[in-house]
């Protein structure tokens, strides 16, 4: 694949190869005269074309790249690291002693699925008549990736590749999150200054302390997730209050309370919150389920770690209680679905994507009595979406299945900071002398976090760059010199056929189900042969 026009470029250059117009895949490249290093280097996530630039090939050499550094564990950050391993990348990559402890279940945990995935597929492309496929990499290939880890404390300016140095900063999204401060040699001149957000941590964020980040710095490339919204401005008490309402109105309907959640740290806050409200009595004792491997390892790096978080103490108390339940087979996860009455079941993936939650679904989705609760970010494409853009039928598993249960929404439980505290953070950082570069956000949220900025400083430059679009960085304002290498950038985002596609065979078979008698059936497929014959 041909790179996106770097390689030939002198001085200081900054290109996008995830995260672009997008929320995930966040992977940026830093090169420079004498070394070239990349931030970041996660999987893409959301609909199937999108996903699909998870196989290709990198559009650079992995093997040219000097060093790897990473914001934090988020498989949308860090998601891609074994495959780069595995492509050729030999370097260092950098990350706190927190994130390294997570990517260690994270990483395996996230290869391991992406076998078994491509296993189910082969076998069904074998019944089809179609070749087999490959993971992107294996577990095998995951723990491999972690040798190359090094740790790194907060606030220390360390050399990580010739001149180019690095200080992280707490970006209080996640267990061992960071905020990133890169510093380049100019020769003759002031070292250039760039500040890679991360991903930052909202306001209630229980375990963190808030964000940190150096002032007066050149470029700023800046997450903008929630750009365009305005959260409530509640705290943790009237957060427990809104779930204390969610928890009671489902548990009134004696059917289970799904949560698709994030395995990582959102998951042990609910904990926090559920224990704590059933140990006040303020909503029906019953047993919480904690469906997910990955869940559980990841809870047991987070007792690990308690001793370093606000609310350590009242986690450890939520980890051990007895109502807690972690699960760990497959006959385990199944026999969940088979208890009735109030129960609460937390699973990922938490935008609904893969994994156990699916599972559960397919069981209840089509039972008036079950609610499904979200309590984080749903990208466009996912299921997650979907069913919060108000979905009666979806495609689950090879099977159209009706939506009846309750669909609700409490996205209070993001780790990201929304509008205002994003344009807070940035405000912050000011003096910026060069641009602030937008990512992680969808067409909304980057328009919406724009007029925030011009907002706040009009003569702010702000840039929203598309994928693998590559700027020098002078110093100043920043000049394009490269565009787009990868012809599937423009589904990145969006709704693509496969979502399309589910829409209309959903469409068609209630329609064939409303039709009066079988003439009004075969008029239906007759109209639909002519319309794919005028094509």
């Amino acid at each position: 694949m041909p790179e996106a026009n770097i390689q030939q470029q002198t001085g200081i250059s900054l290109c996008f190869h995830g995260a672009a117009h997008a929320v995930t895949g966040s992977c940026f490249a830093l090169q420079t005269d004498e070394a070239r290093i990349l931030v970041d280097c996660g999987m893409f996530q959301g609909s199937k074309s999108e996903k699909e630039l998870n196989y290709r090939e990198f559009p650079f050499d992995p093997a040219s790249i000097d060093a790897v550094l990473l914001t934090h564990a988020h498989i949308d950050h860090s998601g891609l690291l074994p495959k780069l391993a595995k492509d050729g990348f030999q370097g260092p990559i950098f990350a706190t002693a927190a994130t390294i402890d997570l990517c260690s279940v994270m990483l395996p945990d996230s290869g391991h699925i992406q076998e078994m995935e491509v296993e189910q597929l082969n076998r069904r492309n074998a019944r089809r008549g179609r070749a087999a496929v490959e993971a992107i990499y294996g577990a095998e290939q995951a723990i491999t990736t972690l040798t190359q880890f090094r740790a790194v404390p907060l606030g220390r300016l360390m050399e990580i590749a010739k001149g180019i140095r690095a200080r992280y900063w707490d970006a209080g999204h996640l267990l061992g999150s960071a905020s990133i401060e890169v510093e380049i040699d100019r020769p003759g001149r002031v070292p250039l200054r760039i500040l890679f957000s991360g991903d930052i941590g909202s306001s209630l964020k229980p375990f963190h302390a808030d964000p940190a980040s150096p002032e007066g710095v050149d470029y700023v490339i800046c997450e903008t997730t929630y750009g365009d919204v305005d959260r409530e401005d509640v705290t943790l008490d009237q957060r427990l209050m809104l779930l204390q309402a969610e928890v009671t109105a489902a548990a009134g309907l004696s059917g289970p309370l799904l949560i698709p959640s994030f395995a990582v740290e959102r998951t042990q806050e609910l904990l926090v919150d559920l224990v704590h409200l059933m140990t006040m009595g303020r909503i029906p004792a019953a047993p919480i389920f904690v469906d997910s491997p990955l869940a559980t390892k990841a809870s047991a790096i987070f007792e690990k770690h308690a001793g370093e978080m606000a609310n350590g103490q009242a986690l450890l108390e939520a980890l051990r209680d007895p109502r807690v339940r972690f699960t760990e087979s497959v006959e385990q996860s199944k026999a969940i679905d088979r208890i009735r009455g109030f129960h609460i079941v937390i699973a990922a993936s938490g935008m609904c994507d893969a994994g156990r939650i699916r599972h559960h679904l397919k069981e209840w989705l089509w039972r008036g009595a079950a609610t499904i609760l979200f309590v984080g970010f749903q990208a466009q494409g996912t299921l997650g979406r979907i069913l919060l853009d108000g979905a009666r039928h979806v495609r689950l598993m090879g099977e159209d299945v009706q939506v009846k249960a309750r669909i609700r929404s409490l996205d209070l439980y993001s780790g990201h900071a929304d509008g205002p505290q994003l344009a807070a953070w940035i405000a912050k950082r000011r003096p910026i002398s060069g641009s602030v570069f937008l990512t992680h956000g969808e067409e909304l949220a980057l328009r919406g976090f724009a007029g925030r900025l011009k907002n706040l400083d009009s003569g702010l430059h702000v840039i929203e760059p598309a994928l693998d679009s590559v700027f020098a960085l002078p110093g100043g304002a920043p000049r394009q010199i490269g565009g787009p290498v990868r012809s599937a950038a423009e589904s990145a985002g969006r709704l693509d056929w496969h979502n399309e596609l589910s829409s209309l065979i959903l469409d068609i078979d209630e329609q064939m189900s409303l039709a009066a008698d079988e003439r009004a059936r075969k008029q239906i497929v007759r109209r639909l042969r002519k319309a794919l014959a005028s094509e």
